[in-house]
C-alpha cells in the first residue's frame, strides 16, 4: 500500500475488537487516512462505518519515504500513515499520524506531524473527516424500483472531532460506552443500570434498542413488538405445569395412596387371555402354511424346466433372462474423444461388465 494511490487492503485482527457493541475480526485499511469497519464493501467506503484519524486525499506513491503500515501484538492493533502527502499539494509537507485499537474497545488517535491545518484541506476530490461512524443496512420496499426490496445503508451514530484542535503532538482517546448488545439474558437486558432503552427479543435471544447493525433481523423477527413484554412472559414461574402435563379433571388421591400405587398403574400388567393366544396361533399357522406351499410350487417349476428344455414357456424365460437382465454399455473410439453409446442386446455381452476401448 505504500506505493499505491487511493488503495485499500483487508486485514485480519488477532483479537475480537468491539466496535459499537459488535465484535469484528476483519477491517480494511485505506491509504486515505482511515479504517473501514463495515462487513460489506462498496464504492462509498468514506461515507460511514469508519475509524478516521484523518481522512483526506493522501498519495503514498509520491515518495518512497511514504508508508502505510500496521502492527498487531494480540492486545493492540496500530495503523500508521507515515510521511504521507496530499495529492497535488505535496510541497506543503508530510503528515504522520496513527490510530490504535485496543482489545477492550478503546480507540486512540495520535498526531506527530500536521504541517497544514485540517480546516484548510480541500475536500472537493476526497472527503475530509476525523472521528467515528457506524451504520446498519436495511431493506426498504420500493414499488418504483426493479428490485422489490432496495438495500440502503443508514448511519445511526457519528462522532466528530473539532478539526481546529488537531495539531502536531496531539492525541485523542475514545472510550466505548456500554451497549444493549452486551447483555446476554432478559433480566440483565431490562434491569441493568448501565444502559437504557433496551428490549429483549426472546426469538433471537438478543438484547437491543433496535438501532444497531442487526436492525434488519430485528425487524424481520418482529422483535419491536416482542421487546415490549416482560421476562416473566418467556420464563413461566416454577411449579407451573404445561398443558401437556396436566391430568384430566377428577378426584385427587391422597399422598399415602400415591405412594402405594405403581408408576405403571395405567398399563395392563396381567397375563393375556386364553382367547388372545388362540387367535395369534391361528394367524401364525396360516402364514407358515402359505410359505410351505410357495416353496413346493417353486421346486416343481424348476424340475419341470430342467426336464423339458424345448417346451415354449421355459425357453421364452431363458431368452428373456439372457437378453434383458444384463444390459451393457460400451465406450467407443470416435476420434479419441470421450463418448459412449448403448450396446444392442445380444451378441458378445458380458454379465456385469462394461467394455471400454482405449484411445489410440
Amino acid at each position: 500500500m505504500s506505493d499505491v494511490f487511493s488503495s485499500s487492503q483487508r486485514v485480519a485482527l488477532s483479537f475480537d475488537f468491539p466496535f459499537y457493541g459488535h465484535y469484528l475480526r476483519q477491517i480494511i485499511i485505506a491509504t486515505g487516512g482511515f479504517i473501514f469497519m463495515g462487513e460489506i464493501t462498496h464504492r462509498m467506503l468514506t461515507a460511514t462505518q469508519y475509524i478516521s484519524p484523518l481522512m483526506a486525499n493522501f498519495d503514498p506513491s509520491f515518495s518512497k519515504n511514504s508508508t502505510v503500515r500496521y502492527l498487531d501484538n494480540g492486545n493492540l492493533f496500530v495503523v500508521q500513515w507515515d510521511k504521507v502527502r496530499l495529492k497535488d499539494r505535496e510541497a506543503e509537507g508530510a503528515f504522520t499520524f496513527q490510530t490504535a485499537l485496543h482489545r477492550n474497545g478503546v480507540i486512540v488517535f495520535n498526531y506527530r506531524d500536521i504541517p497544514v491545518p485540517v480546516a484548510k484541506i480541500n475536500s472537493t476530490e476526497h472527503p475530509v473527516k476525523v472521528g467515528l461512524s457506524d451504520a446498519f443496512m436495511a431493506s426498504i420496499p420500493n414499488a418504483q424500483a426493479t428490485d422489490p426490496k432496495r438495500h440502503n445503508i443508514y448511519e445511526y451514530h457519528r462522532v466528530e472531532i473539532d478539526t481546529t484542535k488537531i495539531v502536531s503532538r496531539s492525541a485523542f482517546e475514545f472510550t466505548p460506552l456500554p451497549t444493549c448488545l452486551q447483555h446476554t439474558s432478559c433480566e440483565l437486558c431490562l434491569t441493568s443500570n448501565l444502559t437504557t432503552g433496551c428490549g429483549w427479543c426472546n426469538t433471537l435471544q438478543r438484547c437491543s434498542d433496535g438501532i444497531d447493525r442487526h436492525r434488519q433481523e430485528w425487524l424481520d423477527y418482529n422483535c419491536p413488538e416482542e421487546a415490549q413484554g416482560n421476562c416473566e412472559d418467556y420464563n413461566p414461574p416454577e411449579g407451573s405445569m404445561s398443558s401437556f402435563n396436566q391430568s384430566s379433571p377428577g378426584p385427587t388421591p391422597s399422598s399415602a395412596a400415591l405412594e402405594d400405587q405403581p408408576v405403571t398403574r395405567d398399563l395392563q400388567t396381567g397375563p393375556p387371555s386364553h382367547k388372545g393366544i388362540t387367535e395369534n396361533t391361528a394367524i401364525i399357522a396360516g402364514v407358515v402354511a402359505a410359505l410351505v406351499l410357495l416353496v413346493a410350487l417353486t421346486i416343481l417349476a424348476v424340475y419341470y424346466i430342467n426336464t423339458h428344455p424345448t417346451v415354449a414357456p421355459p425357453f421364452y424365460l431363458m431368452q428373456r433372462r439372457t437378453n434383458n437382465y444384463w444390459p451393457s454399455m460400451k465406450f467407443r473410439n470416435q476420434g479419441c474423444h470421450s463418448s459412449y453409446a448403448e450396446v444392442e442386446l445380444g451378441g458378445h455381452e458380458k454379465e456385469g461388465f462394461i467394455e471400454a476401448e482405449q484411445c489410440c
